[in-house]
């Protein structure tokens, strides 16, 4: 494990990536971490980068790096009583507007001057993160040192690259690398909406004359924004499982157009992180053979300590198949003859399953999936829990 020069503990950096009502599983994780924690305030990440749904997650821990159980406790709160409505409208009016607008732009490219236009409205989004998460707050939290940097990534449309908005620290440059750019600014709701823009479903937001959609688009390297950020560990927390790990099944038919979709988030959300990741092990084991000597003498590149959390063997569209009845009755007619409530439609409910029937089951197996790895999480966590870190502050006691 690598140390900086003062012997204080490496930055360590909290990765969330996105996948929409999937990423109730961080909450859970977040959650039996918290329990890990010795019972002060401090904030054992003091880099969280957050993209599309994990950008909601990683917001509602940075303004409240100040106490982490204070953070956790906020999302446990938000994820538990969820609902699609929170999310997107359900009502009538806004399902048949929404499909009305989407169709005639796709017929007869009306509506795609200055209105966005999308098969879902995701106002109640807006409205709900603007109620809930004060990012005001960032200054005061970065300036006191319980947070060194934030990190929102969203695709820019317009470029066809990764752009990761951050706000952090005074040392903290920008960055251009090839597909993907880092850039310092001020974070607001507007960054956070982009991050979740899933093409097609929700519109995408206009930030200083770009376009931008869903993070998880583009996003080649998912680890790369923490290690620009001055990040030597990571922890990782998916909302998926890649193919490796799933039972393949013999295909019964045409693949649906929820089916479709459902594979075409999973490579966004999942495969990308999959490979950034054996990507950045297979430099840690390169960067082993060479002495201390020679790592200082011909090479910038340090060993970068990582740990992955992600959901167990049990498949979050099987558990999301058992609540496909919660969604609102407009948005089952809506979507039922995309296939979505087959079997092999399923995967893309999984992500669009805001219920808080669903996000608890999955907030439970995030929970139940960081117990099992207790021992590995402290042993990973300790450095930045120990008192003499310059990052967490133990002298607060968590609020009642």
């Amino acid at each position: 494990m690598q140390q900086t020069a003062t012997d204080q503990p490496s930055p360590t950096a909290l990765v969330l990536t996105g996948g929409g009502a999937r990423a109730a599983y961080q909450v859970g994780a977040l959650r039996a971490i918290n329990e890990f924690m010795p019972p002060y305030c401090g904030n054992p990440f003091s880099i969280i980068c957050g993209t599309s749904a994990g950008g909601l997650n990683a917001v509602g821990l940075a303004v409240n790096a100040a106490c982490f159980g204070d953070g956790v406790a906020k999302l446990e709160e938000i994820w538990g009583d969820f609902s699609c409505e929170q999310v997107f409208r359900t009502d009538w009016p806004g399902v048949l507007s929404s499909a009305f607008r989407w169709l005639s732009n796709l017929a007869f490219g009306l509506y795609n001057r200055a209105d966005p236009v999308s098969l879902l409205d995701n106002a109640p989004l807006a409205a709900l993160l603007t109620k809930t998460l004060n990012l005001k707050s960032l200054p005061s939290v970065i300036e006191s040192g319980h947070l060194r940097a934030l990190c929102i990534t969203a695709c820019s449309y317009s470029r066809g690259d990764s752009t990761s908005f951050y706000q952090g620290a005074d040392d903290l440059i920008d960055w251009q690398r090839a597909r993907r750019r880092g850039i310092k600014t001020t974070l607001d709701i507007e960054h956070l909406m982009a991050s979740a823009a899933i093409p097609l479903l929700f519109p995408s937001v206009r930030i200083n004359n770009e376009y931008y959609g869903d993070g998880a688009l583009r996003q080649l390297a998912p680890v790369s924004p923490a290690l620009h950020l001055g990040a030597r560990r990571i922890l990782v927390i998916g909302s998926g499982r890649g193919e490796s790990v799933q039972v393949r099944r013999m295909a019964d038919g045409y693949p649906s157009l929820a089916q479709i979709l459902g594979q075409i988030m999973n490579s966004s959300f999942v495969d990308s992180l999959e490979m950034d990741l054996e990507r950045l092990s297979r430099i840690n084991k390169t960067l082993g053979l060479l002495t201390p000597e020679q790592l200082a003498a011909h090479t910038t590149l340090r060993p970068v300590e990582h740990l992955v959390l992600s959901p167990s063997v049990e498949r979050l569209e099987e558990l999301a198949s058992r609540y496909a009845h919660e969604l609102p009755r407009s948005i089952r007619l809506f979507v039922r003859g995309s296939g979505m409530f087959k079997r092999a439609g399923s995967n893309l409910l999984s992500y669009l399953l805001f219920e808080k029937s669903y996000t608890r089951a999955v907030m439970q197996l995030g929970y139940d999936d960081a117990r099992e790895r207790e021992i590995e999480l402290r042993q990973f966590l300790q450095p930045e829990l120990a008192p003499h870190s310059n990052v967490v502050n133990f002298m607060r006691p968590i609020k009642a």
